[in-house]
């Protein structure tokens, strides 16, 4: 049983990549429990404050502490972790080959998405409540915004690399602190891609696969094949 902080981190490189949450309906999840269902008696705590205990906590620190863990939608539209060694497979089963710029021409991606990658590209890392001014997006488009968001996450062209607050216009910080968000190629080296470029995608997919099964050996197949594509 995971117990702490250290724990986690242990065994999320040994499996590879995990959903975060307990929900029953992860196929990955490291999390025995999830924050409304966890036993009194649980070493885990949810939201309880304590940096060694509270997964949501653990979530944190990965992001600012670790360079070798990704953080982002990556797994069903919800949030995930997945290693520096697995990543080139995801890379490699999702983006078949393509960069961005490949994959928007082919029609794959929104133009709402384009507008973010190209915000990001150009500007480096920033904040979520930076991305909307500096790419345009209007009120109106909160749901366009929101969803190419998330395709992005899943199509391992962005990650979350960072947390920033919002800044007043006398120069200080206020609010709740937002996700900083960086292109892929920028939070992880140039090997990562080299060696997902070095793989088929179908052999990427079935090394998934087989790892999937070997963390949950009930995990449906249909969920599974989703789980790997995105």
């Amino acid at each position: 049983m995971i117990q702490n902080y250290t724990d986690f981190i242990r065994e999320l490189l040994a499996a590879g990549f995990s959903q975060f949450g307990g929900s029953k309906d992860n196929l990955t999840s490291l999390f025995q429990y999830g924050w409304n269902s966890q036993p009194e008696e649980c070493p885990v705590q949810w939201f309880s404050g304590d940096p060694d205990r509270d997964p949501w906590h653990w979530r944190e620190r990965v992001i600012i502490q670790r360079n070798d863990i990704a953080y982002a939608k990556l797994f069903l539209q919800k949030h995930g972790f997945i290693t520096k060694e697995w990543y080139p497979y995801f890379l490699a089963a999702r983006r078949k080959g393509r960069d961005f710029a490949e994959a928007y021409a082919e029609g794959l991606h929104s133009r709402a998405a384009q507008r973010i990658y190209e915000c990001l590209r150009e500007n480096g890392a920033l904040p979520v409540h930076d991305i909307k001014p500096v790419a345009g997006f209007g009120r109106e488009e909160k749901s366009s915004f929101e969803r190419a968001l998330t395709e992005l996450q899943m199509g391992l062209y962005i990650t979350v690399c960072g947390h920033a607050q919002k800044i007043s216009r006398a120069g200080e910080p206020y609010g709740w602190s937002s996700d900083v968000y960086c292109l892929a190629e920028e939070f992880f080296p140039d090997e990562v891609f080299h060696a997902a470029s070095l793989l088929e995608p179908e052999e990427a997919a079935e090394k998934i696969e087989a790892q999937v099964y070997k963390l949950n050996p009930a995990a449906a197949p249909k969920k599974v094949r989703r789980f790997i594509s995105g």
